[in-house]
């Protein structure tokens, strides 16, 4: 289930995406509001795009890469998934971009696209987003979304901030 913006071509993840992820995921400071810095082994990556496609085939929805209309690079990557990959959980959207793509609108833009599809194709009435608490440019965008700030909770065992939105029609 391919989603389009303005600059953005969202894919669901596929082998081919495996060097742009990489790339993600093999930088500390991407990783560091993540994993705290600990970047993931190739096999890690693979085994990641693996995971994600059996949720795509179980749930119709999961992780998409972000490619860049105007290069074709993968510049990041964003999802609709079950809060702390709990079934039954509410839905959360979530985003990480490469560096050198920050503060240019694109977690921003991904997210909306991702939301009209929760809201449209999944019928969702209510979104999480959760980031650390210091992750102060992923609050932003939560903020940019419409989303209210709900609480720190405890997910993927750490502490989280926790924003929410509310679908009405």
């Amino acid at each position: 289930m391919q989603l389009e913006t303005t600059r953005l071509q969202l894919e669901p993840f596929e082998l081919a995406h495996f060097d742009g992820l990489r790339a993600m995921e093999n930088d500390p400071e991407i990783m560091r509001y993540i994993s705290n810095g600990v970047v993931k082994t190739p096999e890690e990556t693979l085994a990641s795009i693996e995971r994600v496609q059996s949720r795509w085939q179980q749930y119709g929805f999961s992780w998409w890469a972000m490619r860049e209309k105007a290069s074709g690079e993968i510049i990041g990557a964003a999802c609709l998934q079950h809060l702390a990959k709990q079934d039954g959980a509410p839905l959360e959207i979530g985003w990480r971009l490469n560096a050198n793509h920050h503060g240019k609108g694109f977690a921003t833009e991904a997210a909306q696209a991702i939301i009209r599809f929760a809201v449209e194709q999944v019928g969702v009435k209510y979104l999480v987003a959760v980031a650390d608490p210091e992750n102060a440019a992923s609050q932003k965008v939560m903020q940019r979304l419409g989303m209210t700030y709900k609480a720190i909770e405890q997910h993927y065992d750490v502490p989280c901030v926790v924003y929410e939105l509310h679908i009405t029609d």
